[in-house]
């Protein structure tokens, strides 16, 4: 049978890859005080353990102190960097993979309130929408010394002993100076190709003198920027010519699109709603153009895109960095043949999200990513078969009935509706953030192969639940619609109504989200699509509050091309009738104002409230009255721990039946709380 183009081995340089996947260059946000400690080495030794070619870690590792870490970024502008590098390196060389680092001087792309509070360089004095800083125009002398702190950070990664280097260019410093879009400098540095390309030449030759010819080095370029007055694509072929022309280089790595604001930060890590790996082709157009090692990586989530992308030659590694969050071991499972069973990325953003709302990345359904020192990606059995019982079928009571199958448990899981998925049998009614259904199918098909014993239309109460003779009850019903407590709320639709079919609406809509995040943008996506003309009203200072970038900008975007508007600082204060329509009173959050509008139909997104009546039912026979122990919740050990002797099993809630949060809170509940039982 012949190989898989992914699993083939391919060489740069001395450097021998096992495969040819990698994860690139990002920033999750788990440094501390800017190195690379054990929450970061951990979280890149178990992508090697599941057999990764190629990790590049330091996404936008920086070298200098005028270019300071706006999310989570390492600083690899002193020796204190290097320990920790060599800690890492050692860790992640030892299951095998390389291990590369990027560093970059961000430009104007960060903070000058942030750091040292240092101004921020640029080639000009143009402003980036998405860090919004106006940059000092660089001097000479700021040309030069940036030059030589490139060089110094570059020898301590080969101190700290790395494979390789990767310079970024894209969006970056250098990159920022190629820019027609951004540099308007009319000096040596300006106007030209080779002007725009003199300070990348000057870093490149500076860096190789200073590492000397055996450290592989690599750029990460842009193959075109997608933006009128950009670079276009013809240009950066010429680029990708002049750099491997000098022969200091050993691989580029090229995107695509111009991150300014946060709809183009959205086209170069694309969340759901984006097309998947669209620029294959602009990096298969620079590798017929030069001789170099091609690397790409965009919107790349599933193994057959990867292996398109290799057997038809538009790269020769491709990076499904999202997708290693998603599942670190997805190239060992690939290789023993059980592909099926990769847990999928499905462009939650989650990870992405967080890390510009300042926050460490996790990925939205995989809870052990970035926290390898105290949960488990691979679960092992338990020392004695115990039977459990799982009440939900939404993603948390999925996951605990996949974990502790694992264990080795006989696990019944019950599910009052005829459908398993819960919550996300909604989240998935709109177009845009259709995939987020991939969670739920991926945790069917685990939880049917492992035998759970599966009983839909079972509305369990206490008697049936205590018929199984359980040892552990998992209480994962999650909630109900909760309404808003104000006059007329009872003539107000629920959004859940709307996205299960119940209600099937016409006319005005005024649509009054109190949450912020993603339920009313998918209610107000489906009535949209239905023909109703929809007013998104919120009580915060912007509409999808708690979403961050490259979510919002896909969603809002999507739903404005829709004809829905936005109104913020509106608190729903009464409906009324007003013959067959609606009177709906709003107040205004600041200035205490009232306003009246007349519309069709009130739809409300108020959160939910725990359907937790199992819970309660059950918690005065638990041996541990149903609480988990915070210690062991924050701390990976066994949280499960009996407390009443007389008690005949051990109780857990979790996720929406606690109190209203999200998917990945639910599946972290079921990780932490099964995965010792």
């Amino acid at each position: 049978m012949k190989t898989d183009p992914l699993l083939e081995p391919f060489q740069i340089r001395h450097l021998m890859l096992r495969n040819r996947i990698m994860s690139t260059a990002h920033a999750p946000s788990y440094e501390e005080g800017g190195h690379p400690r054990d929450r970061y080495r951990l979280y890149h030794e178990e992508k090697a353990k599941g057999g990764i070619g190629l990790t590049i870690i330091g996404g936008s590792t920086n070298i200098a102190p005028d270019s300071p870490s706006v999310f989570g970024q390492l600083y690899a502008g002193d020796d204190s960097i290097i320990p920790w590098f060599k800690k890492l390196t050692d860790g992640v060389r030892a299951h095998g993979a390389a291990v590369m680092c990027q560093i970059t001087h961000m430009g104007r792309r960060t903070a000058w309130d942030d750091g040292h509070w240092l101004p921020v360089l640029g080639p000009s004095g143009t402003r980036e929408r998405a860090h919004r800083s106006f940059p000092k125009v660089m001097e000479a002398e700021d040309i030069n010394r940036i030059i030589a702190q490139f060089a110094d950070a570059a020898i301590r990664c080969q101190q700290g002993g790395f494979d390789g280097i990767e310079l970024l260019s894209h969006s970056h410093l250098l990159g920022q100076f190629l820019s027609p879009l951004i540099n308007n400098r009319e000096d040596d540095y300006g106007g030209s190709l080779d002007n725009r390309l003199r300070l990348t030449m000057q870093v490149l030759e500076a860096v190789r003198d200073a590492v000397g010819p055996d450290l592989i080095i690599g750029m990460r370029l842009t193959g075109d920027e997608l933006a009128k007055g950009g670079l276009d694509a013809d240009e950066c072929v010429q680029i990708a010519e002049k750099i491997t022309a000098t022969g200091a280089v050993d691989f580029l790595n090229i995107l695509v699109g111009a991150p300014y604001d946060d709809l183009g930060l959205a086209g170069w890590v694309p969340p759901m709603g984006m097309p998947s790996a669209p620029h294959l082709t602009v990096a298969g157009r620079i590798r017929k153009a030069v001789d170099l090692p091609i690397f790409h990586a965009g919107g790349v989530a599933d193994i057959a895109t990867a292996r398109h992308a290799v057997a038809e030659g538009h790269v020769d590694l491709i990076g499904m960095t999202r997708a290693h969050m998603a599942d670190p071991h997805l190239v060992e499972k690939m290789a023993r043949g059980d592909e099926d069973r990769i847990r999928p990325c499905v462009g939650l953003g989650y990870c992405v999200d967080r890390v510009n709302q300042g926050k460490a990345a996790v990925c939205g359904h995989n809870a052990a990513t970035g926290r390898e020192g105290s949960m488990p990606h691979v679960i092992v059995n338990a020392s004695k078969v115990k039977k459990v019982v799982i009440v939900g079928g939404g993603p948390g009571g999925l996951e605990a009935a996949r974990i502790c199958a694992l264990r080795g448990h006989s696990v019944v899981l019950f599910e009052a509706s005829d459908r398993l998925g819960g919550q996300l049998k909604l989240a998935c009614t709109g177009m845009t953030r259709r995939q987020i259904w991939g969670v739920a199918d991926w945790l069917i098909g685990e939880v049917t192969r492992l035998g759970v014993d599966i009983r839909v239309n079972a509305f369990a109460e206490t008697d049936e639940v205590l018929a199984e003779g359980p040892a552990v009850v998992i209480i994962a019903t999650g909630g109900w619609p909760d309404l808003p407590e104000v006059d007329g709320a009872e003539m107000t639709t629920s959004s859940w109504s709307v996205l299960s079919g119940e209600a099937r609406l016409t006319g005005d809509v005024l649509l009054f989200d109190e949450v912020g995040d993603h339920p009313a943008l998918v209610c107000a996506d489906v009535m949209a699509r239905m023909g109703c003309s929809v007013k998104h009203v919120s009580p915060d200072r912007a509409s999808a509050h708690d979403l961050g970038p490259t979510n919002s900008a896909v969603v809002l975007r999507d739903l404005a091309k829709q004809g829905v508007r936005f109104e913020c600082f509106q608190d729903l204060v009464g409906v009324a009738s007003f013959g067959n329509r609606k009177e709906v009173t709003l107040r205004h959050v600041l200035t205490d104002e009232t306003c009246v509008r007349v519309v069709d139909h009130v739809v409300v997104e108020h959160g939910v409230t725990p359907m937790d009546g199992l819970f309660h039912d059950l918690k005065q026979g638990a041996l541990n009255r149903g609480q988990t122990d915070q210690v062991g919740m924050v701390t990976g050990a066994n949280p499960l721990e009996a407390s009443d002797a007389e008690g005949g099993y051990l109780l857990a809630r979790l996720g929406d039946a606690i109190a209203g949060r999200n998917v990945h809170a639910a599946l972290y509940d079921a990780l932490r709380i099964c995965k010792d039982i």
